[in-house]
């Protein structure tokens, strides 16, 4: 875990297809089926256990209609594992009804995994809001653009996921997230971090096979 850049600390080692088949089985048994309440609370008692794959549970049994925005906020500041981000992301706040308000809310933190949670609440949107709109996305280009330039690891790993997943949407997206990224090296020459956000999403979203299968 420590070589993929994961936090090993209170870490058991237990891998996400096992997780994933432990919050089914959660969610089926007698005890919490059809009781929403229940296993929103369950998953609140998870978290505080501050074990790493233990806290990535939480966020596949939490009830998203359920959580807060206080619950959201006080989450992502005990975030500190990229994975345990974009797991929690993932599988819980991309489907709370203040996600799109929250990702812009967070892109402007200090905290390094703070600011990650708001581009990989980004990504995971366009990867599972089927029904948004393009302008939606187009909405994040301003904050993706003024983050181009953190140069801390996690931080600038994420902008770029969400420049590249939202210009792999659709034809018209994959055309505006290629011009800004020309935006961002022409406004930021001398920024290392911009220059390999701008780079790497301009050389994906070119491939003749993103292409087809957007067409």
């Amino acid at each position: 875990m420590a070589r993929f850049g994961i936090n090993p600390k209170y870490a058991l080692g237990v891998n996400i297809p096992t997780l994933r088949k432990t919050a089914k089985e959660i969610k089926k048994s007698p005890e919490y089926k059809n009781r929403p309440e229940k296993l929103h609370k369950l998953a609140q008692q998870l978290w505080n256990s501050r074990i790493h794959e233990v806290r990535i549970l939480a966020s596949m049994i939490d009830v998203p209609e359920l959580v807060s925005e206080k619950q959201m906020d006080n989450w992502i500041k005990e975030f500190n594992s990229w994975d345990l981000c974009d797991e929690v992301c993932m599988n819980l706040f991309d489907k709370t009804e203040v996600a799109y308000h929250k990702a812009v809310e967070w892109s402007k933190r200090k905290s390094e995994f703070e600011k990650r949670s708001g581009f990989a609440l980004m990504a995971c949107l366009v990867w599972h809001d089927k029904k948004a709109p393009d302008s939606k996305f187009i909405n994040f280009f301003p904050y993706i653009k003024k983050a181009s330039t953190d140069e801390r690891n996690f931080v600038r790993k994420a902008v770029n996921w969400a420049l590249r997943q939202i210009g792999k949407r659709s034809l018209s997206l994959r055309e505006e997230s290629k011009k800004l990224a020309k935006d961002i090296l022409k406004s930021y020459p001398n920024s290392k971090s911009a220059k390999w956000i701008a780079n790497d999403a301009i050389r994906e979203l070119s491939r003749e096979t993103v292409k087809k299968r957007l067409e």
